[in-house]
């Protein structure tokens, strides 16, 4: 431990959900935390995400249940469309109890981070939080690890958090290349913002399928905007990394002549303020924890958007690293392996993909396309609404250690 009082002194790289998370709690336990993030501010937008189970009651736990009510999105359900926007079927929130593709308690991305950030702001304690800046190298010994910054500071740290998302620079640096952890899971995902369609249903998620691609559009607190969430089933492309305008043409290729709203939201593509894009992987590591080094969220465990549960692993993991860091502050070695060990059983049934995955998403032809469909209208009858249910919250029955 580098200080005589027992505080930890912990890094974390990464301002996302998780790594604000993580860093709340150890903050209130009175260790000293420095928050590295490479983006200039906080990433504004990103898709809907929903606390159920386990991860709604670690929100309960760290007192953030306040905060978020003040952005909850009010919507009442999903419903699949077709070209001309009639629905297929309709999945309402009260269908399914709250447990269904719309959860009850549903809060845009950007607005959960917002609510931690304002949460760390009045916490306290020492909390050192840089924006604009990144980990560059990382050098371990029995005590600690010394840190060198890309601004050019280096500095000393009982335990390193890499939370930095699915292609962690601290996961490369300090476990190995990217590709022996990660497995492409056929497609690609898109998020942004648009103004809110005048021909979308209010407070509805719809969404249309096209063979291979998909779009949907879902409500923002700010009822003015929406999120175009678009997804594609197709082949790895390594040249798509870091190439937007790319990314966009294929999103226009494999959506052309959708029909429905797909013309209006592509409008938006150019000019929207929080583009994001990505490929579709799962990452699986063989321990979470190296050294001193130890990783969160979707650096250390992420099943895909395709889940829905990427919010519910970061706000899980980041409640059991604190707790279980916060227990043995003199003992980091044996923190961060009952840390592995809770938190395991919970990513395993998080990880799995409902429903197939993209292959049952997205058919590749017009007959598949049909065949989804009357699926779908199954899941809305009384005798399957129970699997639906089920398939969706399979973390229910996780009992969430108390600290």
């Amino acid at each position: 431990m580098s200080t005589t009082d027992n505080t930890l002194r912990v890094l974390v790289a990464g301002g996302g959900i998780a790594g604000n998370a993580v860093a709340l709690q150890l903050l209130r336990a009175g260790m000293a935390v420095t928050v590295v993030e490479r983006a200039s501010a906080p990433r504004p937008g990103g898709q809907a995400v929903d606390l159920r189970g386990p991860s709604r009651e670690v929100a309960e736990r760290m007192g953030l249940m306040e905060g978020i009510n003040k952005f909850l999105l009010h919507e009442k359900g999903m419903s699949l469309v077709k070209a001309d926007g009639t629905p297929v079927y309709r999945m309402s929130m009260e269908m399914f109890d709250g447990k269904g593709p719309v959860a009850d308690i549903e809060i845009s991305r950007g607005d959960l981070n917002g609510v931690l950030l304002t949460e760390l702001a009045g916490a306290g304690g020492e909390l050192d939080y840089r924006y604009g800046d990144w980990i560059e190298t990382i050098e371990q010994d029995a005590e600690g690890a010394t840190v060198g910054f890309n601004s050019g500071r280096s500095e000393r740290y009982d335990l390193v958090i890499g939370a930095d998302g699915v292609h962690s620079r601290t996961r490369k640096m300090v476990f190995g290349p990217e590709e022996e952890f990660t497995t492409f899971l056929g497609g690609y995902m898109s998020f942004y913002t648009i103004p809110t369609p005048s021909d979308v249903e209010q407070d509805w998620m719809s969404m249309h399928v096209v063979p291979r691609a998909s779009l949907g559009i879902r409500p923002d607190f700010d009822p003015a905007t929406a999120k175009a969430i678009i997804t594609l089933r197709t082949d790895a492309d390594p040249a798509l990394r870091r190439d937007i305008t790319a990314q966009r043409k294929l999103i226009r290729d494999m959506l052309a002549d959708a029909g429905w709203l797909v013309p209006e939201a592509l409008e938006h593509l150019e000019a929207t303020p929080d583009f994001y894009f990505d490929e579709l992987v799962r990452v699986d590591m063989p321990t979470l924890s190296k050294g001193r080094v130890t990783l969160l969220g979707d650096s250390g465990f992420c099943g895909s958007p395709m889940t829905g549960m990427g919010t519910a692993m970061a706000i899980v993991g980041a409640y059991l690293l604190a707790g279980e860091l916060a227990a043995t502050p003199t003992d980091v070695e044996g923190a961060l392996a009952r840390y592995e060990a809770q938190v395991t059983p919970f990513l395993e049934k998080a990880k799995e993909l409902p429903g197939g995955g993209i292959q049952m998403m997205l058919p590749t032809s017009k007959l598949g396309l049909t065949m989804m469909q009357q699926v779908g209208k199954l899941m809305t009858t009384k005798l399957f609404r129970p699997i639906m249910m089920k398939m969706l919250d399979q973390t229910q029955d996780y009992v969430l250690p108390t600290y």
